[in-house]
């Protein structure tokens, strides 16, 4: 039998070399951790100082949180602000008064794709002008690497009499937030462009010129405004010729900082630093409008300031504030000069009842005297957290865009439903999912052109056979 070879563990003392190797390496270590910890403290320092390299450093640091959130919106459409949770199963037209609600067509825009769809009171597809942003993109546009077409929609958009389309591109996961705006035809062919970033709204003129906004990123300091972000998005007032050149551009931050209501700007609240005005509509004040319009006349334009919480009113060939308020709305949408002297505005937040926070408020911006009021209840409630319209119709109802609930409403002056319509899109996992409705038009069949009216009017008869 042969014996089984034992091996002990050495126990010699460990080779002095092989120890200095270790502590060197262990020495290096701590080196490298001990500079990481001070550039980590010389940065945080920096940062909280407001000293160099700051300013860098917080750059980078945006720019890095930035290109991550677009990437992650880039790869699910759904988790996009463009989709919410559908509130009901309801499809279409779900109330409509023949007698009470004021009778047309309404034009309305979708967070699922660039187009817009007009439809007849009982919820028919009458047309739709849809076109890609990938068409209309050059390489002259503002925006160089555009999101792909799932993330890009039509937001505002309004008809015009011979059937033409004027429509605003936006797009999830991206700042500057406007695509730009384009006129297309009635079979959705392009006019024209304007690719600057033109976001939220515009307004036509009677003489055809367009109001609108942009905004664009700014490191420039203004004087006596040091809490302002660097850079910050700068927004602008742009008015357009019918044919889509641009006239005329007004900085509003600095239309408003160098006003009588530059506190305003000295009000900015902390998380809107880098983002100042977030300016979210715009109105022309027609001559019909300026005769009751007591702070405003005839070619001024009335604009929101949605993060500061200011309505006011611009003079846009001097680029003067003429008039500016607060009041008790909060994170405000479309304010609209109403025929009597009041402004009628889309308040998002006015409530402060969850799941119920949103309410339609008319007050008489003299008096600042609330004159009318539309709020939800238990059984329809009414909420829209960041984007909403309205519109005042001719019988005296009010049009009301709950965008984020993707439906459209019309509501009586005692506050009762007079037509209701919801977004029949769904999609995700059983259909939990509605794209918003941006806006909303009702369109009077009389105000149309002939040729158009008859040839969409044509079309609907043929499907119904």
């Amino acid at each position: 039998m042969s014996a089984t070879k034992v091996v002990f563990p050495s126990r010699r003392k460990p080779d002095r070399d092989r120890v200095g190797g270790i502590l060197e390496r262990a020495g290096q270590g701590l080196f490298f951790l001990a500079m990481g910890f001070l550039a980590f403290a010389a940065g945080a320092f920096a940062v909280l100082s407001q000293t160099f390299p700051s300013q860098p450093l917080r750059d980078a640091y945006r720019a890095a949180v930035a290109y991550i959130d677009k990437v992650e919106m880039s790869s699910d459409p759904l988790a996009t602000d463009q989709w919410r949770k559908a509130r009901t199963a309801a499809l279409g037209v779900t109330a409509y008064e023949a007698g009470r609600a004021f009778p047309g067509y309404t034009l309305y825009t979708s967070g699922d794709g660039p187009y817009a769809r007009l439809i007849t009171m009982d919820g028919r597809t009458l047309h739709e002008w849809n076109r890609p942003y990938s068409t209309v993109w050059n390489e002259q546009a503002a925006i160089k690497n555009p999101q792909p077409d799932p993330l890009i929609f039509m937001t505002k958009a309004e008809v015009l009499p011979n059937g033409d389309l004027l429509a605003i591109y936006e797009a999830a996961g991206d700042t500057p937030w406007g695509y730009g705006m384009v006129k297309l035809n009635k079979n959705s062919e392009v006019i024209w462009s304007y690719l600057q970033p033109v976001h939220h709204d515009f307004d036509i003129a009677p003489d055809g010129r367009i109001f609108t906004l942009t905004q664009e990123f700014t490191s420039e300091k203004i004087k006596g405004f040091t809490t302002l972000g660097s850079p910050r998005l700068d927004d602008f007032l742009v008015t357009l010729s019918p044919d889509g050149r641009e006239l005329k551009k007004i900085s509003l931050t600095h239309a408003l900082a160098q006003s009588r209501y530059d506190g305003f700007v000295h009000a900015t609240p902390a998380f809107s630093t880098e983002d100042p005005l977030h300016t979210n509509a715009v109105e022309y004040i027609d001559k019909a409008k300026a005769r009751r319009f007591a702070v405003g006349g005839e070619g001024h334009v009335v604009v929101s300031f949605r993060d500061i919480g200011v309505l006011a009113v611009i003079d846009p060939e001097s680029g003067e504030v003429e008039w500016a308020t607060r009041g008790p709305w909060v994170g405000q949408h479309d304010p609209r000069v109403l025929d009597n002297g009041d402004i009628l505005v889309f308040d998002n937040f006015g409530t402060f009842d969850k799941g119920n926070d949103s309410r339609i408020l008319a007050f008489n911006p003299k008096t600042m005297e609330v004159t009318w009021r539309y709020e939800g209840d238990a059984e329809r409630p009414f909420s829209s957290e960041i984007r909403g319209s309205i519109e005042r119709l001719a019988n005296g109802n009010t049009l009301i865009t709950e965008s984020d609930g993707g439906r459209l409403l019309e509501v009586a002056r005692d506050g009762t439903i007079a037509w209701e319509y919801v977004n029949p899109v769904r999609s995700g996992e059983g259909n939990r999912y509605i794209p918003v409705v941006s806006g909303a038009q009702r369109v009077i069949p009389g105000r149309l052109e002939p040729a158009f009216r008859d040839s969409i009017e044509r079309t609907l008869t043929e499907k119904a056979r």
